[in-house]
C-alpha cells in the first residue's frame, strides 16, 4: 500500500508543478461549454486576409487557406476583447488546445490589435512589428481573422494562424 501512496504523491507533485498557470480551471470550463459561432465574413476581414496572402506570396511563401473552425475561435476571442474593452491574448492556450483537438493543428499563433480603421493599417502595423510579422511569415497552412467594433466604433482584431 505504501508504494502506491508514494506513486500517487509523486504523480500529484509532478502534475501541480508542471501545470500551466495561464490556463485556469475557469478557462477550461469556459472552453468546454463554449458554443462556437462562425459569423459571415466582413469586407474588412476579407481584405485583411487578401493583404496577408498577397504579402506572403510576394515573399515567396505559400498562401494560407481559410478555416471556419479557426474563424469561430478568432470571433470568440475578439468578442471577449470587445466585452472586456481590453486587447489581450487571454485564454490563448484554450484556443490552441481547441484547434489542436478539432482541426489537428500542430502549431498555433495569433496576432491581436485594436483601434486601426482599415485593413491596410492593421496589416501594416503587424508587418512593422517583428513578432507579429514572424507570425504572418510563419510556416502555417491555414488562418482566419475576426474584426469586431465596440459601442464607440473602435475595431478589435484577432488573427489566428495554424499549421496542420
Amino acid at each position: 500500500m505504501k508504494p502506491f501512496f508514494n506513486l500517487f504523491l509523486v504523480s500529484a507533485l509532478l502534475f501541480f508543478s508542471t501545470s500551466c498557470s495561464t490556463d485556469s480551471t475557469e478557462d477550461v470550463m469556459e472552453e468546454t461549454n463554449q458554443t462556437v459561432v462562425i459569423p459571415q465574413p466582413k469586407s474588412i476581414e476579407i481584405e485583411i486576409m487578401e493583404l496577408i496572402n498577397a504579402y506572403r506570396i510576394s515573399e515567396g511563401l505559400s498562401s494560407l487557406d481559410n478555416n471556419d473552425v479557426i474563424k469561430g475561435q478568432a470571433y470568440s476571442h475578439t468578442d471577449y476583447m470587445v466585452v472586456n474593452n481590453n486587447v489581450s491574448h487571454d485564454y490563448f492556450y484554450s484556443r490552441k488546445t481547441y484547434l489542436e483537438n478539432n482541426v489537428g493543428a500542430l502549431q498555433v499563433s495569433e496576432n491581436v490589435a485594436y483601434g486601426y480603421t482599415s485593413a491596410e493599417s492593421v496589416v501594416n502595423a503587424w508587418l512593422n512589428s517583428e513578432g507579429h510579422k514572424q507570425n504572418i511569415e510563419g510556416d502555417y497552412t491555414d488562418f482566419e481573422i475576426s474584426a469586431e467594433q465596440n459601442d464607440q466604433g473602435k475595431w478589435y482584431f484577432t488573427n489566428i494562424f495554424i499549421k496542420k
